[in-house]
Parts: C-alpha cells; structure tokens; sequence
C-alpha cells in the first residue's frame, strides 16, 4: 500500500466516477480515456484506487472487471461490502445499500465475497 498521488491520471479516472454513481467496467474505462490514457496506465491507476481504498472491484458477467467509489474504506481497512446488480438487457451495474449476511464458514477466514445478482434494472423493466 502506498500513498495515493493526484497525478493527471488519477484525476482524469476519478472524475469519470464522479460522473456516474453507478459502477464502470475496466473496458469501458479504456475505450472512454483511449485519447487521454493508454490502456496500460488505466489499468495500473485502477490498481492503485483499489489498493488505496478509493474504489472496489468486482466481477460482472462474461467475467469483466468493474469498479465502483468506496463508501467508508480507508487503506487500514475495507469496509464496504455489498452486493452488486447487473441488468441483463442494458448491462448497467449498480451497488445495492443491501447487507449481505456472509456466514461463519468453521476453519476458515472469508477475506472477500463478490454477490451479482442480475436481472432487469428500472429502465429495462417495463
């Protein structure tokens, strides 16, 4: 863990999560940035905000990488657990403010849990 720089990279990143509450995929990330980032420095800045505790990951369908802001993490510590919703007709992910009771699993530590629940979003829904 290090501490985090504001370079132009990381603020160009940030500011595309300002723009959306909702959660982004790593390729999206590459394809909107490709005139300001090369593809190797987003993924490494990416790196950097989850190590950091700025954003979290998780993995939507077709296994691709998404990351969403940290709410209450700190780089002691993460502490926003939630699960995550993907529609599966716009392919929008959105963080739930649901608890996700993980279990005592008897000689075992779960560090990390991903939960996707997918289905129609709001706009889908009709």
């Amino acid at each position: 863990m290090g501490i985090l720089r504001k370079t132009k990279s990381v603020k160009i990143l940030l500011e595309e999560f300002d723009k959306k509450s909702s959660a982004i995929s790593a390729i999206t990330l590459v394809e909107r940035l490709a005139s300001e980032l090369n593809k190797t420095t987003v993924y490494r800045v990416l790196d950097k905000l989850e190590e950091d505790k700025v954003l979290h990951s998780f993995l939507g369908k077709n296994g691709h990488k998404w990351y969403a802001k940290c709410n209450g993490c700190s780089v002691s510590g993460h502490q926003d657990s939630h699960p995550h919703f993907q529609c599966s007709d716009c392919g929008k992910v959105d963080c739930l403010s649901t608890d996700v009771l993980i279990p005592k699993i008897p000689n075992r530590k779960v560090d990390v849990s991903q939960v996707l629940l997918q289905g129609k979003c709001e706009e889908c829904y009709v």
